[in-house]
Order: structure tokens, then C-alpha cells, then sequence
């Protein structure tokens, strides 16, 4: 009977919502996955996310770093969708094929596109060794890249604009903020997870990135944050060979020990990147960012 397993479970971000998805459609996971659903989790993880379901979860604890643990955990898997950090992809797919997992589902980021050495070159090479070992072991694989998640407070993306916002006076930021992103929501990247699971057959041995509904400059992310906390928000600009300047001072006064350089140069860095191919292969329509902060927003309030 095939059994799907999943990481990332018990996350508050996109890998709980995905959880939530599962129940939504439980006759089709059922149907789909007759052996069930195991939860690789980490011995300290809180999982009530994961009690008193329609779906039962199977809860396997264990140390990510341990071989035999992720071996066991597994055993007889047809499924694996791996949602709990591009870093443990390595160690999860050398399990998988020893364990002749079938298909895998892999989230990782479009941080691989960065230019800088620091952000792009060590999700590179993960990605080709998983791509490689699936490749060497006939097992099918989809790679998932989102790009900037925010959707609640847990978020650590939006939720630092978010508290600026609120408690500054004026916002400092470099070359105006006039450098497009496209941040995600974490929802929307849960029903995207559940569609590729389902669609195996336009989805298998290919990568979609995962981006929000539209483009939106720093700058108008900033004044729709002001708008929906009631706040005007001013600006304080700083050119970026200044910002660059001050980065190279810190790394030089603390003798190399705090190094900003490279996240003052990926803060310029423009993140757009489409999603035609996700809409095109399982109709992936996410919200645009003025829909989506403001729930982040209220629970932000909430909370204060």
C-alpha cells in the first residue's frame, strides 16, 4: 500500500498549511495513499497540529542528521514530500534511494539564482547532487522554489517590515527601495505543494518557481504596510555605495567577524521571478501581496 511521507509538518508556515490541505481532501489522500501519511519530525517539535485529524499521521521523530533514523522512517515510503529545509535534502534523498523511495518532492528556494557567492553557490550544488542521485536511481523528482514566504507572523520576512513600520519614525532603506520582489504566501504555497502531489503526471522530473501573484517594489510593500497599520510612512534614503561602504567598515573594525557585505548587496538585488510554468502544469494562481499582509497584519496587531 503506498505510504506518503512528509517534513516540515509541524511548521506554522507552508509545511502545517500543507497539513491543512491534506485534511481538506481526505478521501483523495486516502485513496491515493492507502498505507497512510508518516511525519518525520524532530524529537523536540510540538505536533498537536497532528492529533485528533480525520487523517491519521504516523509520527516518526528522530535526528535529521541520523542515517539509521531516516532509513527507518523510510521503510516503504512510495511518496516523500520534503518541506523542512533545503539543507537536509542531501542526507533525505541518499535515504530515499536506499530505500527505494519512488517520487520525491523537494521544496527548495530561489535563492539558487542569486549572483553572490554566500546565497547561490551552496543551494547549487545541493540541488545538483539531488538531482544527480535521483537521476542515478530512477526516482522522480519535482523541486519547489519559493521565493520570499510571509503570510504570518512567524514569517521572519515581512513581519521585520512589518515592526519597522510600526515603531519607526522614518524608514531607512538603500537606493530608495526601488528594487521589485515578489513575496509568497505561505497558503498559497501549501495548495501548490497539494497540486503537484496530485498531478504527478504534469508535475514529474520538473522544477517550477513558486512566486507571488505579482511584482511589487520594497517601496510600495512599505506604504501598503503603513496603510493597513494606519501609519504615513517617510522614508530616509542611503545610497547603496555608502550602505556598501559602512558594511566593508564593520567587517574591517570587527576583524572579519561580522560580515555585511554581501546582504547589503542582495538587499539591492532584484527577486521576480514568473510562474507561468507552475499555472501552466496544475493552475497555480496565488494572491498579489496587497491581499495577502493583510491577515499578517491583524494577527501582528493581535498580538501587540
Amino acid at each position: 500500500m503506498n505510504i506518503l511521507a512528509i517534513t516540515g509538518a509541524t511548521g506554522r508556515k507552508s509545511g502545517g498549511a500543507f497539513v491543512e490541505e491534506l485534511c481538506r481532501h481526505e478521501d483523495e489522500i486516502r485513496s491515493k495513499f492507502a498505507g497512510g501519511i508518516r511525519a518525520l519530525v524532530r524529537p523536540s517539535s510540538k505536533t498537536e497540529n497532528l492529533k485528533n485529524r480525520e487523517l491519521a499521521f504516523d509520527v516518526r521523530a528522530g535526528d535529521f542528521s541520523d542515517v539509521a533514523f531516516l532509513e527507518s522512517a523510510l521503510n516503504g515510503v512510495d511518496t516523500l514530500v520534503h518541506i523542512a529545509g533545503i539543507t537536509l535534502s542531501p542526507k533525505l534523498v541518499d535515504a530515499a534511494a536506499k530505500c527505494g523511495v519512488r517520487r520525491l518532492i523537494f521544496v527548495h528556494t530561489t535563492g539558487i539564482y542569486s549572483k553572490y557567492k554566500e546565497a547561490g553557490e551552496e543551494y547549487r550544488r545541493i540541488d545538483t547532487y539531488v538531482k544527480k542521485k535521483c537521476r542515478d536511481h530512477h526516482m522522480m523528482l519535482t523541486i519547489l522554489r519559493p521565493t520570499m514566504i510571509y503570510g504570518n507572523v512567524t514569517d521572519r520576512n515581512v513581519v521585520q517590515f512589518i515592526q519597522m513600520v510600526d515603531r519607526l519614525p522614518v524608514m531607512p532603506v538603500v537606493n530608495g527601495a526601488r528594487y521589485e520582489l515578489q513575496p509568497v504566501h505561505y497558503q498559497d504555497l501549501a495548495a501548490a505543494y497539494y497540486q503537484v502531489l496530485i498531478n504527478e503526471k504534469t508535475t514529474a522530473n520538473k522544477n517550477f518557481d513558486l512566486s507571488g501573484g505579482a511584482p511589487i517594489e520594497l517601496r510600495e510593500m512599505l506604504i501598503t504596510i503603513g496603510n493597513d497599520l494606519g501609519k504615513k510612512v517617510k522614508f530616509i534614503n542611503c545610497p547603496f555605495c555608502l550602505a556598501y561602504t559602512g558594511a566593508w567598515m564593520i567587517y574591517l573594525i570587527t576583524l572579519r567577524k561580522k560580515d555585511y557585505r554581501e546582504k547589503v548587496q542582495r538587499l539591492c538585488e532584484p527577486r521576480v521571478y514568473s510562474h507561468q510554468d507552475a499555472a501552466d502544469a496544475f493552475g497555480y494562481s496565488p494572491r498579489i501581496f496587497e491581499i495577502g499582509v493583510a491577515d499578517e497584519i491583524k494577527e501582528y496587531m493581535s498580538l501587540k
